[in-house]
């Protein structure tokens, strides 16, 4: 079968990486891919929200399976385009991506389905957004309800600095109009987990529990990122507490979308707070996480596509996912300077000594190709993964691979997985 990525970063990359394994797959294209995924596929020149062009080039195509990597094009419905034509896509439908899409709906909505989360006031004023500040006082989180490329939530310990964030949202337009409305949250405490699963819109499959590092620097300090790297599994999230994340928040997400008309294929994730026994629900995404991609798909046993078609046909239940008994640790490097401004452009060096090592991929978000280099083209530029029997030999390994790539400026993060380590008997 041929099968097209709809996609760009490291989280298409590590989707390539798995998809063309897979003993069904006969040819992947990437449209538009990057440097990395052109050395196991065919990029298409075509950006992943140019709804159009897609639809034109996958009608001529006529792909057995598409697969929609990132939100936006989710959100501005790509898959609906897709599926009235006829094709084959994994991914759910712009109503459904609306739990991502929009932080106020997706609020109501688990306030809705008494789904557990933090609670919340939405704004799409200013000066009443100013004043419950006033009232609620600190600490506090300051959301932009629209997508942010994973940078929207601002987390404020003072009054005044969520006052600042409101500026920075409402009135300097940070995130454009993804800052039209605003979601002011109660800040929680405690320790963040990436939950993933497969659905077909009535069954919830879940992957192994990933646990993200957001935070730009060290100790998780600096400003919020997309991800600066995970590692999975995380023991933060034992199996009972999976299976309670399922009962309580997964499934009655999947059914409430269903029961307003929405059957939701792909992935759906949900960020939480865990602290003690109890867990909160920060965001719910509706694709693969990224970086949780990059850790998540090495460890999966199960055939990928068998798992697609199977969301995709409504039979979710016939499948059994299983997993490699194993960790992953992927550690994103990135320009200079990110998440603010930074320069691309920089040829990459040692990208072949990092990939020699064993149980070890390189995964491309922020590259292209130029006369046969690889160059920097974005703000986070690999994800260097890899797996082992432990966490600690995960890490190890990664960052070995980490130490063979160069270029000037280079930025990442040294204690991804550290936290795993603290709660980890195979470390």
């Amino acid at each position: 079968m041929r099968v097209l990525v709809v996609g760009s970063g490291g989280r298409e990359h590590a989707l390539t990486w798995a998809l063309s394994r897979s003993p069904k797959v006969t040819a992947v294209y990437v449209a538009p891919g990057n440097a990395g995924t052109t050395a196991m596929a065919t990029n298409v020149p075509i950006v992943a929200d140019d709804l159009a062009a897609m639809s034109q080039h996958c009608a001529e195509e006529r792909y057995d399976l598409v697969v929609v990597g990132p939100e936006v094009p989710l959100a501005e419905g790509l898959a609906d385009r897709l599926r009235a034509g006829g094709i084959r896509v994994f991914g759910p439908s712009q109503q459904c991506a609306q739990i991502e899409a929009s932080k106020a709906y997706a609020k109501d909505f688990m306030s809705t389905h008494g789904i557990p989360t933090a609670a919340y006031a939405t704004f799409d004023d200013y000066a009443q957004a100013r004043d419950y500040v006033a009232s609620h006082g600190a600490p506090i989180v300051i959301k932009a309800s629209g997508l942010a490329a994973g940078k929207g939530a601002i987390v404020c310990q003072t009054e005044e600095e969520a006052q600042r964030a409101l500026d920075r949202v409402m009135k300097e337009r940070a995130f454009g109009d993804a800052g039209d409305t605003v979601v002011l949250e109660d800040c929680l405490t405690g320790q963040e987990a990436s939950v993933l699963a497969f659905t077909d819109g009535e069954t919830v499959v879940p992957m192994v529990v990933a646990q993200d590092h957001k935070a730009a620097y060290d100790g998780d300090r600096g400003p919020n990122t997309g991800g600066m790297g995970c590692y999975a599994p995380t023991s933060l999230v034992d199996d009972a507490t999976v299976e309670r994340v399922v009962e309580q928040v997964l499934q009655p997400a999947v059914d409430g979308l269903r029961a307003r008309g929405c059957r939701y294929v792909g992935v759906l994730y949900a960020g939480l707070m865990l602290e003690d026994d109890r867990f909160q629900v920060l965001e719910f995404n509706c694709r693969f996480g990224d970086p949780e991609t990059q850790v998540i798909l090495p460890l999966l046993e199960t055939d990928l596509v068998d798992i697609m078609e199977a969301c995709i046909d409504g039979r979710l239940d016939e499948v059994r996912v299983s997993w490699r008994d194993q960790s992953a640790v992927c550690v994103v490097m990135a320009s200079g300077g990110y998440p603010s401004s930074y320069e691309k452009g920089f040829a990459i060096e040692g990208l072949d000594d990092a990939a020699a090592l064993q149980d070890t991929v390189v995964f491309h978000a922020g590259t292209r190709c130029d006369d046969g280099r690889v160059l920097t083209d974005g703000g986070r530029v690999l994800g260097v993964t890899a797996w082992a029997d432990t966490l600690s030999d995960a890490m190890a390994r990664a960052y070995q691979a980490v130490e063979q790539i160069h270029w000037p400026g280079i930025m990442y993060r040294s204690d991804i997985g550290a936290k795993g380590l603290r709660e980890r008997k195979d470390a």
